[in-house]
């Protein structure tokens, strides 16, 4: 299998390593808007680098992989659909709805296959809370407390293209939410906060933000997010029920440290960011989708998921903008929620 990889900044080179080992893959081409980073990656890996998107689908390849700049993610996608390959893309599809919506139309259109990077659904503890609320064993699940916590802010020039923190890093809280309980998000209550360093003022953004969000069965849940944690990478996932409760994300590195007598000592090596948090997760939703393109699996996370995800994002910025509750049913695109 040939692979092309579009984008080999960050998350792009762990991508490219991951797919250079995996067995069923025989090759990469890389390509990358900095054309010496991606000669560079190619070079390490031993694999072959490309001056340009256009060489990617001339050179032919079975498969596409899309690290971008999110405004490409679109175009990429609808290109890639249009050529007859399947795509795997880093979220969000696009930055909006329209762009959302015309990506995945094009794609149906082809009938090829679009599997969204939402890695959480591929980690160990997420799937462990999925499985305790499947199977009854936390009873009535009444409350669900998320939260995701950067330890020190992006560079100051990526916030205006980052869509914000509804946007960008709670989309991963709403997905797994709709992941793990099963139930679709019906409405939001959203603050959020631009108290901290002045760039994110100056991006029309927020450092930290809050949500109130009512499950379908009438669950309630909680999704915080801060760009400021300086204690560590934060992400955990608290589910309630009337017979149990679990949590996601506490352990020996979980950066939080207890005031009570006689309660865990802080961690000695508190987690630094999603790339060393998720390591697993990431490669394990690559080799999902070379499943996927095999034909051995179905696709396990399609445009369709990153839509509903993408459209409570949205209704949290309503939310905060108007300062009011707001309904899903305002938001589009909510006719043809996929099934999970």
């Amino acid at each position: 299998m040939r692979i092309g990889v579009i984008g080999t900044g960050r998350i792009g080179t762990i991508h490219a390593n991951t797919l250079s080992r995996h067995r069923e893959v025989g090759s990469l081409i890389l390509t990358d808007a900095d054309g010496a980073r991606a000669q560079e990656l190619a070079h390490r890996l031993g694999e072959t680098a490309a001056p340009g998107v256009d060489e990617i689908f001339k050179w032919g390849v079975d498969a596409v992989v899309i690290t971008t700049v999110t405004s490409a993610h679109a175009e990429l996608i609808g290109r890639a659909a249009r050529s007859g390959l399947p795509v795997f893309c880093e979220k969000p599809i696009a930055l909006d709805l329209p762009g959302t919506l015309h990506a995945i139309a094009e794609v149906e259109t082809a009938g090829t296959v679009l599997q969204m990077g939402f890695q959480r659904r591929f980690d160990a503890g997420y799937r462990g809370a999925r499985e305790a609320v499947r199977s009854g064993r936390l009873g009535r699940l009444h409350t669900v407390r998320a939260l995701t916590s950067d330890q020190a802010p992006p560079p100051v020039d990526w916030l205006p293209l980052s869509g914000g923190l509804y946007r960008d890093a709670l989309i991963h809280d709403f997905d797994i939410l709709r992941w793990v309980t099963g139930h679709e998000i019906v409405d939001v209550y959203a603050a959020g906060s631009d108290a901290g360093p002045p760039m994110f003022r100056a991006a029309g953004d927020v450092d930290t933000a809050a949500a109130l969000l009512t499950l379908d069965d009438g669950t309630l849940a909680t999704a915080t997010a801060t760009r400021l944690n300086g204690a560590g990478y934060d992400v955990r996932m608290e589910l309630a029920g009337e017979l149990d409760q679990v949590v996601v994300g506490l352990d020996d590195r979980t950066p939080i440290a207890s005031t009570e007598p006689t309660g865990p000592p802080a961690a000695d090596k508190p987690w630094t960011g999603f790339l060393e948090r998720f390591g697993p997760a990431y490669e394990a939703e690559l080799a999902a989708f070379i499943e996927v393109v095999r034909g051995e699996r179905a696709n396990p996370c399609d445009g369709r998921e990153a839509l509903q995800a993408l459209r409570v994002a949205e209704a949290c910025e309503v939310s905060r903008r108007e300062r009011r509750a707001v309904r899903l049913a305002e938001i589009p695109g909510g006719a043809s929620a996929a099934a999970f």
